[in-house]
């Protein structure tokens, strides 16, 4: 699951890396008096933002496909019943 999570994670990288670079060009188009400190904060906040989303939904698709899910539930019925 860790080798199909990194593989897969890089993927994330360098879609997160796009989606910057596209937030970077939308803000600075146009204007020409923005301080490099914008483009920056725009380009980091925009790039953790999609790279921690992606990130944590992969988990929760490849902890499904695992099984971890299931037995959770199985014990937390377990738990219910008593």
């Amino acid at each position: 699951m860790k080798r199909r999570f990194w593989r897969i994670f890089r993927l994330l990288v360098l879609l997160s890396i796009v989606i910057a670079s596209i937030a970077v060009l939308l803000v600075a188009r146009g204007d020409s008096t923005l301080h490099i400190h914008m483009l920056i904060a725009t380009a980091l906040g925009t790039g953790i933002t999609v790279l921690l989303g992606t990130s944590l939904m992969t988990l929760v698709f490849l902890s499904a496909d695992s099984g971890h899910d299931y037995v959770a539930t199985q014990v937390h019925n377990e738990i219910g019943k008593e």
